[in-house]
């Protein structure tokens, strides 16, 4: 609503919410606690899902806090606080899994795969979400109260208009719920009954080295348009410059290179092929160039980071009777008491989780797990502050999480350095503290945004405050799960032959479990990272043949869950302890960036295009282009910019469909495996007849024929998707 009921001045004296303070609403009711927590679980696990395939997330309040106005509608009549705390407590989903899935999958990447377990997520997230919110509550009344007219926070504000504009809840539901219907129905058929391919690709014999393709997903469109034709055209310029020119320039000198292998990679360069390409080579390079793209973004908010930085201290020191003498309902937060006991307790949980449950050759001393909790939080409150006035400024989408996140780990791998502490096991404890730190970054950007919403409807900020913790913790269970189920559903046992001596092995190779069964049989689990003659991995090794056998292709990491951030992560980690980075790649990456710096591009964005595949940012690309038809057929063009708007409603039911039916997919592919009967309890695999066969949906090609693997079909029935897309993003809603 462009007419807001309530005083945007710029000074909170003037300023009257949507319920005043004198009102007293229903607000923390148990169907909207129940039904925020549920969408926290739905939320979380979809943010997990895109996130860890595109490697970004996308806000979900504004879908939530529409379907909880229809819903809620159909159990009787709701206020404008209850639906309020349903968003600010299913939206805490969406953030956790941002900051969870950027960090703590590099567990895989380091050579701790098999200690990536929902027990090992599932404390770390709580601790990092707890903390992101605690510290937000002194916070509150510096960015939210006295910031107001400075702080526009986009994303808090939006919400609030679709909150007060209630009234027209079931059309703009319906909208999102048309997306979730035609998009869910286009997944199930791609991707489970396998009537077209899901990434259509041509590999040109006359340009040796590039791959043309596109993953033609629901939610990668979706995404598309919600971030809009800019920056997702940034996005596939990266993919543009690294499969179409560095990937072919690296095969066309490559050919002079014969049979030895170059360094990281350990497949000569003409035997190659586009893949091997990337994983070795162009990876590298992004790693370099989202590492600097992210550490420029910190930079470049620095001002804010200080100013935000004293405010907040400022704000903490006065905090007392004078700040507190206004304790009306819209001004009631949580005691301060509270977030000074609950910081000294995540210190606490910390140390112990650490110290009395350590991963397996991840052990290290008490003072060492004691100075972890401590950095968490002296790094957390200064990342939380940041993280909440760049939201503020700029909306959450431009939150520098990652950058943030490296810098955390940069700062705390070289002082682990300096110490002396570059084992394994240090490289674990560094990453706790970026992981938790990153969570609680992003949990503290997401909460600003809920809590701007709360301020501008007359909401009370101790339920909202409550409602996140509670957000917090629910989806928590969510996110661990999803990760668990995608990192098993996903992974391959790929038959992999290399001779090695066990007892004398190469430089970056390491025994990481001595007895692996794998179908009955017993092998050594071998972790790579580094090396020069094996390429990085997991590998299964056979005593009686003295070779490894089998390559353990965990699905974090792998093509459909390709985890950028996460390791990204690990190999700034990695590359600072152990100094084996291939530098000279990574200075590519560093140079790339700075190049696009100077031309006036963000380059944040442009980095990650070229981290990620070219098949994800052309299917987003893809989306971009239909934003920007739909908006060159407009007049009105606030009905398309506006976050509640008819194409983003419908977009966001495509990306919730691409998450919902894409872990069905992951689910049924668990329920294959030959080996589920001795995975789960006998009563439930006589009941579901365990192992299902693997032809059992995968019906596509047995009806299709040839079509099911066209990549022209494919192309067409993803451009069928983007014409619904376009249509109703042009169909105004009522």
């Amino acid at each position: 609503m462009s007419d807001r009921p309530w005083n945007a001045g710029g000074t909170t004296g003037e300023f009257q919410p949507y319920v005043a303070a004198a009102q007293s609403l229903k607000e923390f009711s148990l169907r909207a606690v129940i039904l925020g927590g549920l969408f926290g679980l739905l939320f979380g696990a979809v943010s997990v899902y895109v996130g860890l395939r595109a490697g970004l997330t996308v806000s979900a309040s504004i879908p939530i806090a529409v379907l909880s106005i229809s819903i809620l509608r159909a159990f009787g009549r709701s206020t404008i606080l209850e639906n309020n705390i349903v968003q600010t407590t299913g939206s805490a989903g969406e953030s956790l899994a941002a900051g969870v899935m950027f960090t703590l999958p590099a567990l895989i990447f380091l050579g701790f795969g098999s200690e990536f377990t929902f027990w090992r997520i599932f404390p770390m997230a709580l601790l990092g979400g707890w903390l992101g919110v605690l510290f937000m509550i002194p916070l509150r009344r510096q960015l939210i109260v006295k910031e107001h007219g400075n702080l526009t926070f986009p994303e808090g504000t939006a919400c609030a208009d679709v909150l007060v504009a209630g009234e027209r809840g079931g059309s703009f539901a319906g909208r999102v719920f048309w997306g979730l219907g035609l998009g869910g129905v286009y997944t199930f058929l791609m991707n489970t009954v396998q009537g077209w391919t899901g990434q259509p690709e041509y590999q040109p014999k006359w340009f040796p080295g590039a791959s043309f393709r596109a993953a033609v997903t629901s939610e990668y469109l979706g995404v598309g348009y919600i971030i809009g034709p800019r920056v997702a055209g940034i996005l596939f310029a990266g993919g543009i410059v690294s499969w179409l020119v560095i990937m072919p320039a690296i095969k066309f000198y490559g050919q002079l290179a014969g049979n030895t292998p170059i360094y990281p990679s350990t497949i000569p360069i003409p035997q190659m092929t586009p893949d091997d390409l990337w994983r070795s080579y162009i990876r590298p390079m992004g790693a370099g160039a989202v590492a600097a793209a992210g550490l420029i973004t910190l930079l470049r908010t620095l001002p804010t980071i200080i100013s935000a930085l004293t405010a907040g201290l400022k704000d903490v020191r006065k905090e007392g009777a004078q700040e507190m003498a206004d304790n009306g309902r819209t001004q009631r937060d949580v005691p301060m008491k509270w977030v000074v006991l609950g910081s000294l307790l995540i210190v606490v949980m910390m140390w112990i989780l650490l110290t009395f449950h350590p991963m397996k050759g991840a052990q290290t001393a008490w003072y060492h797990n004691l100075f972890a909790g401590i950095f968490v939080v002296v790094f957390g409150f200064l990342f939380v502050t940041v993280a909440s006035r760049i939201s503020g400024l700029l909306g959450n989408s431009s939150n520098p999480i990652s950058g943030m996140s490296i810098a955390t780990l940069m700062a705390t791998c070289a002082i682990f350095f300096l110490a002396g502490w570059t084992a394994p096991n240090y490289a674990v404890l560094a990453l706790m503290i970026g992981g938790v730190v990153c969570i609680a970054a992003a949990i503290a950007g997401a909460t600003s945004q809920d809590l701007k919403t709360g301020f501008l409807v007359g909401a009370t900020p101790f339920w909202q405050q409550m409602g996140l913790l509670v957000g917090v913790t629910i989806s928590t269970v969510a996110i661990g799960a999803t990760l668990n189920l995608m990192n098993k559903g996903l992974e391959r046992y790929i038959p992999t032959q290399i001779s090695i001596n066990l007892q004398a092995l190469p430089s970056g190779v390491k025994v990481e479990r001595p007895a692996f069964v794998h179908e009955g049989k017993t092998y050594v689990l071998i972790n790579v990272l580094g090396s020069h003659e094996i390429a990085d991995g997991e590998y299964l090794y056979d005593n009686t043949t003295s070779r490894i056998e089998y390559q353990w292709a965990q699905g974090i990491g792998g093509d459909k869950a390709p985890a950028p951030q996460a390791r990204l992560m690990a190999t700034v980690i990695s590359g600072i302890l152990n100094q084996r980075l291939p530098w000279r790649l990574v200075l590519m990456g560093v140079a790339m960036v700075v190049a696009v710096e100077i031309l006036g591009v963000r380059s944040l964005a442009f980095a990650t295009g070229m981290y990620i595949s070219v098949a994800t940012t052309a299917a987003m690309f893809a989306g971009g282009l239909v934003r920007l038809a739909v908006e060159a057929s407009m007049k009105e063009k606030s009905e398309t910019e506006s976050e509640a708007s008819p194409g983003a409603l419908y977009s966001s039911g495509l990306i919730a469909a691409g998450g919902i039916f894409g872990l069905l997919g992951i689910v049924i592919n668990l329920l294959q495996d030959p080996e589920i009967s001795t995975r789960v309890p006998g009563w439930v695999s006589a009941a579901l007849r365990l192992p299902w066969r693997p032809d059992l949906f995968s019906v596509g090609p047995k009806i299709m024929g040839g079509l099911a693997t066209s990549n022209l079909f494919g192309a067409f029935m993803f451009l069928l998707l983007a014409g619904s897309l376009f249509h109703f993003a042009r169909k105004k809603l009522d």
